[in-house]
């Protein structure tokens, strides 16, 4: 008889995806600004960290619109993830948007298109309006499905506040929707009623006892007071670019969906402005300017630093956060070399934060939170070991090394990484110096080596 082999299934919706950047929760800040030692996945960098406080609530009081400023360090010194930190403080209503420099030149349309769309995507419209709404406890979901094909299902929901309770007939459509939202008893809703919307507000405090929903995620609310049916102020926050996206594609809004934008006319541009402009005096709306994160700003030539000159000057700018990690070099599309390759009178207008060299303590916290992030558990001889490849190498090499190393080590069907593990993934992945030694050993077998031209440059001079 065959051995039955049973393996192990994985639920694919529970999967996430661990990024460089994953285990960044917010700066790590106090309610006065002053940098934890270790908090919200930032270790080091505490000069760094309050002056990106200082520019953070600056922007939460609207004082800082129209600024740029700047993050410039050595490579892997922290700058993206203090630019991930200040987005995720900022929360979900401040619009953030980030590109790469040199993804302006390879996208299929003019390089300020490119910089305009990314502008308005970081610039955030709040637009307010009174909608009849249904919301309540819900005290008993009743949805009875006919066995035959064809009919449809039937249902009711109860739901309560603490004045009143009330009883509604549920049709095919809202019965959908309150499934799709995974309603039960216990959950507080808001039904809207002219489209039938159902949005989940979050578990009643009366339900906090219960075994079954004290997961982390769970959210709870107090039950509404009132009447059942009110009318209600709705906020719908949108970006100025998916306006200008839904305005310009004779599809609307599925153009969101395609992808493929492609350059919009400035006078969509300008009507939209002229309408937010009108929404706003009459208060039906406001604006939220956010957060453009620009890396590898040195990438951007001449013209595109013209544009953010000029982008700068507007109302409605959002603030402009750059980051690069060159010294004094040139400018591209000029002949001209200035401080991180951007030009003075744009240099004069960023407030600049730099960032230092993570020391070896400071590297092995990290490491440590890595560890933690992607579920691998390590020896401490073997942490101590990655800390120090990681001082002799560089930071990113020795957190490229973790996953490696656990995957050695199931190979060995042990549990733990140990610093077998670690030497292993060491002599299989050749770090930056020894890749750059290996290349100077055996130069004369590759192609177009330019070592020899290079070495007798040098000896001229």
């Amino acid at each position: 008889m065959a051995e039955l082999k049973l393996t192990e299934s994985r639920d694919l919706t529970r999967i996430e995806r661990i990024g460089a950047h994953s285990h960044i929760r917010g700066l790590g800040l106090d309610s006065a600004l002053e940098p934890r030692d270790i908090s919200e996945g930032m270790v080091g960098q505490t000069s760094a960290r309050k002056a990106a406080g200082v520019i953070l609530q600056m922007i939460r009081d609207g004082r800082i619109a129209g600024r740029a400023v700047l993050i410039a360090g050595q490579p892997g010194t922290g700058k993206t993830a203090i630019a991930m930190g200040m987005a995720k403080s900022l929360g979900l209503e401040t619009p953030f948007a980030m590109i790469s420099g040199s993804e302006i030149f390879s996208l299929e349309m003019s390089k300020t298109e490119a910089l305009m769309q990314a502008f308005r995507k970081a610039i955030g419209v709040r637009i307010k309006e009174e909608a009849e709404v249904i919301e309540g406890e819900v005290v008993e979901l009743k949805i009875d499905r006919p066995a035959a094909a064809g009919n449809a299902a039937k249902g009711s929901i109860t739901l309560k506040t603490t004045d009143m309770e009330g009883a509604y007939d549920l049709g095919a459509k809202m019965i959908e929707a309150l499934w799709k939202e995974k309603v039960q008893s216990g959950d507080v809703v808001a039904i809207d009623k002219a489209s039938g919307k159902v949005t989940k507000l979050g578990r009643s405090f009366s339900r906090s006892r219960d075994y079954d929903a004290m997961g982390p995620q769970v959210k709870f609310v107090q039950c509404p007071d009132g009447e059942l049916q009110k009318r209600k102020e709705v906020v719908h926050c949108v970006s100025l670019h998916e306006i200008d996206v839904i305005n310009s594609r004779t599809q609307g809004f599925l153009a969101l969906f395609t992808g493929d934008t492609g350059e919009i006319r400035s006078e969509v541009r300008e009507q939209i402005d002229s309408k937010v402009a009108e929404w706003r005096e009459e208060g039906k709306a406001e604006i939220v300017p956010g957060v453009l994160f620009i890396d590898e700003v040195h990438m951007l030539d001449i013209e595109c630093f013209s544009f953010l000159n000029r982008a700068l000057e507007n109302d409605m700018a959002p603030i402009l956060v750059v980051a690069t990690n060159r010294g004094i070099t040139t400018i591209r599309g000029t002949n001209y070399k200035s401080p991180h390759g951007i030009p003075i009178d744009l240099l004069d207008r960023l407030l600049i934060i730099t960032t230092q060299p993570y020391s070896k303590d400071e590297i092995r916290k990290i490491l440590d939170i890595r560890c933690q992030e992607e579920d691998v558990e390590m020896a401490e001889e073997a942490k101590a070991l990655l800390t120090h490849i990681g001082v002799e190498t560089s930071l990113r090499y020795a957190i490229h090394l973790i996953t490696a190393a656990a995957l050695a080590c199931q190979k060995r069907k042990g549990k733990v990484v140990e610093s077998e593990d670690i030497t292993r993934v060491y002599d299989l992945f050749l770090d930056v110096k020894r890749s750059t030694q290996y290349l100077m050993e055996y130069q004369n077998q590759y192609m177009f080596s330019e070592v020899d031209q290079l070495m007798a440059g040098g000896d001229e001079e």
